[in-house]
């Protein structure tokens, strides 16, 4: 799960992207109604500074572009907490977080109290400031959850996890959130195929880019536009995918239970009907949950 060497994480420095994602999910907290992703941590992890600055100014973070990214951040948060849900329910008590930045999952995790253990995996940069900011909030990681900081360019991630207390005999459900744009298709598959070599019951919920080349021309501008952004902020995009391509690559790794979610479907799941019009415009971005061993 590397990075080139010309990324922000790459040269030490905590991402910035994963820092915007934070504040659409506080934003969330504040302006939409009704709320989709509850997440009383959403604000604190900010920081007292920044979390004081949105507070005051929401609107700040509320234009055009905002909107539907926020929307993304809400929708994808959402998958995650259903498939870990249903993973927890069937007897899954291991959650991997990769990328996790300042993901808040870990406090919203089903069967804590029954032996879910929570194994964040980031950058050492992103860890330490993520664990600067839970100081100065006055808040620690749940018991049920570790940091695992490791740089995955030069390091293993079975190795790392395994050092951590993790069980490579057990199922588990990862959730990768927001990071696989950012690597090569080389790291994509390398970690996907890490989890489907774990035992069967094994889940995973990650979000990816639709190759422009089959976007409609409206996304394939806005995916313009926002990669650019994220470029000029020293974390560009690396890697898209063709969705029935990577359909029939996951399958052939040993997944199943494929479930893809493209704007529309996501819309119609957490947004229909909304006065305020929030949804996710798309862009090419897609939600994808497989489960290692099942069939279809």
């Amino acid at each position: 799960m590397s990075r080139t060497e010309t990324t922000a994480l790459a040269q030490g420095r905590p991402s910035t992207t994963a820092l915007m994602m934070a504040i659409a999910r506080a934003v969330h907290q504040l302006l939409d109604d009704p709320l989709v992703l509850p997440d009383p941590i959403a604000l604190p992890i900010l920081g007292p500074a920044l979390e004081r600055a949105v507070r005051d100014d929401p609107y700040r973070y509320n234009d055009p572009m905002a909107r539907p990214m926020r929307a993304a951040a809400v929708a994808r948060a959402m998958v995650a907490d259903a498939e870990l849900a249903e993973a927890a329910g069937a007897g899954v008590r291991q959650c991997v977080v990769l990328g996790a930045g300042l993901d808040t999952s870990a406090w919203r995790v089903p069967a804590a109290a029954d032996g879910m253990r929570v194994f964040e995996v980031d950058h050492p940069a992103t860890q330490a400031w993520k664990q600067d900011l839970l100081r100065q909030a006055g808040l620690s990681m749940p018991d049920w959850a570790s940091a695992v900081p490791v740089d995955l360019q030069h390091g293993s991630l079975q190795a790392a996890l395994e050092d951590a207390g993790f069980r490579g005999d057990r199922p588990a459900c990862f959730v990768w959130l927001g990071v696989t744009p950012y690597l090569t298709e080389a790291a994509i598959e390398g970690t996907l195929r890490y989890v489907a070599s774990l035992p069967r019951g094994t889940c995973i919920v990650f979000d990816y880019r639709v190759d422009a080349g089959v976007l409609p021309p409206f996304e394939r501008v806005m995916a313009a536009h926002m990669a650019g952004q994220v470029a000029a902020l020293g974390e560009p995009w690396l890697s898209a995918f063709v969705p029935e391509r990577l359909v029939q690559r996951l399958t052939a790794m040993g997944f199943g239970g494929v479930t893809d979610l493209d704007a529309p479907a996501l819309n119609a799941r957490y947004f229909p009907r909304r006065k305020d019009g929030l949804q996710t415009a798309g862009g090419g971005l897609r939600v994808l949950c497989a489960r290692v061993g099942e069939a279809g």
